[in-house]
């Protein structure tokens, strides 16, 4: 009897960072099935997808979700899950002795978890091992905020928490936000009082980076770098146009510092912002990342060692991370960066003193969309079918959208 290929099962399949882990286990051999709560998923027209799993909407079904994901990981005789999104790892993470037998999971332990989910315990984290972060008080109520004396404006609210699952029926969504006025102050915070406790802190200016590692057990066994050229919202957010750029030594050393720490196995991606006082900590990212399609466009085939990492075990070589990756590569999400590009082409930007690209900027991102050098997250010559639905794919939502306005 042939031996059986391995199997897996990649969550949230229609996300760019979804699909450069199909496209990566499907080039080396693997069965790849494509889930997702969207029947249209991107990521079921991927040339590498063998089979297709439709789950309900994690955030408002969490326990459906895992049900359809364990009933998948049975039918198909799955090896291995990677789940892509908060919204699937929670619910995920809370019943994964129900997968104890069945087949392994791509996620961290609940108590790494408790601490990358958990902002106010990150920041304490980095403080007891000497990284720096910016200045932050932790706020329950507007009044609480208020009696602070803050002098430096805008300030950044954190939620402690991005997403919270509760009792298992939904895993809730908080975003940062920003304040420029102590009547501002009050008003973004009555978005969260009485649902989660805030984090206020100082506005650190400069460029964001990502510094991504694999890890087994807290020893660095591959390590990547990019630098966030645009990002949505424009203000400070998810990057829609990145660059890979040398690995900076301290930034790197703050971030095998904070994994090591907590004894991590598996992707992981810690945010920086850089400025006149260097290198602050933003958060650490205890999921698969964004922008990962840049990743593995220069090199550092991220998808294919984490699959090698759980099915093989840890390489025997104790030499340090690999970190050989092509500097100067340029990736968009395509669908994000139009959002870039319309926003910062209508001036849009919040009150205050936040920073905000010039309009000309937006005439060279439209330009940018045509350099044949700059590679997009979905489209991938070997696998065309996910990138040319995009573009009716984004059209269709924008068109949904409007009709919902009006």
């Amino acid at each position: 009897m042939p031996e059986r290929r391995p199997t897996a099962l990649v969550t949230d399949a229609g996300r760019g960072s979804a699909i450069a882990i199909i496209r990566s286990l499907g080039r080396r051999g693997w069965r790849v099935i494509a889930a997702d709560s969207s029947p249209h998923s991107l990521g079921f027209r991927s040339r590498y997808t063998v089979s297709r799993v439709v789950y309900p909407e994690p955030e408002r079904a969490p326990r459906d979700t895992v049900a359809a994901l364990k009933a998948a990981a049975r039918a198909e005789h799955v090896t291995l899950i990677i789940p892509v999104t908060d919204a699937v790892i929670l619910p995920l993470s809370e019943a994964r002795a129900e997968f104890d037998g069945l087949c392994a999971l791509a996620i961290p332990t609940p108590e790494q978890l408790a601490v990358v989910t958990n902002k106010l315990k990150t920041i304490e984290l980095a403080q007891s091992l000497g990284v720096p972060v910016p200045l932050t008080r932790v706020v329950e109520t507007a009044a609480e905020a208020l009696a602070l004396p803050i002098s430096d404006w805008p300030v950044v609210l954190k939620p402690q928490a991005s997403r919270l699952y509760r009792d298992q029926a939904a895993v809730e969504h908080f975003e940062v936000s920003y304040a420029h006025t102590p009547d501002e102050l009050a008003r973004e915070m009555a978005r969260f009082e009485g649902r989660c406790p805030v984090l206020l802190q100082s506005y650190y200016r400069g460029e964001g980076h990502g510094v991504e590692l694999l890890l087994h057990e807290g020893r660095p066994l591959a390590a990547f770098q990019h630098k966030r050229l645009h990002e949505v919202p424009i203000t400070g957010g998810a990057s829609s146009f990145r660059q890979s750029v040398p690995l900076d030594p301290t930034l790197y050393d703050y971030s095998a510092r904070l994994l090591g720490a907590l004894n991590w196995t598996g992707l992981a991606m810690v945010e920086f912002k850089v400025g006149a006082e260097g290198g602050k900590l933003m958060e650490i990212n205890g999921r698969i990342w964004g922008s990962l399609p840049l990743a593995v466009f220069s090199g550092m085939d991220f998808p294919a060692r984490l699959a090698a990492l759980y099915t093989d075990g840890p390489p025997a070589s104790t030499n340090g991370p690999d970190t050989r990756y092509r500097i100067g590569v340029k990736a968009r999400n395509v669908e994000r960066d139009l959002v870039w590009i319309a926003s910062v082409l209508l001036g849009r930007r919040r009150r205050g003193t936040l920073p905000a690209p010039p309009r000309r900027a937006a005439l060279v991102g439209m330009a940018g969309l045509l350099n044949p050098l700059t590679r997009s997250d979905l489209f991938a010559l070997d696998d065309p079918l996910p990138g040319l639905a995009e573009l009716p794919a984004i059209a269709a939502k924008w068109i949904r959208k409007a009709l919902r306005r009006s």
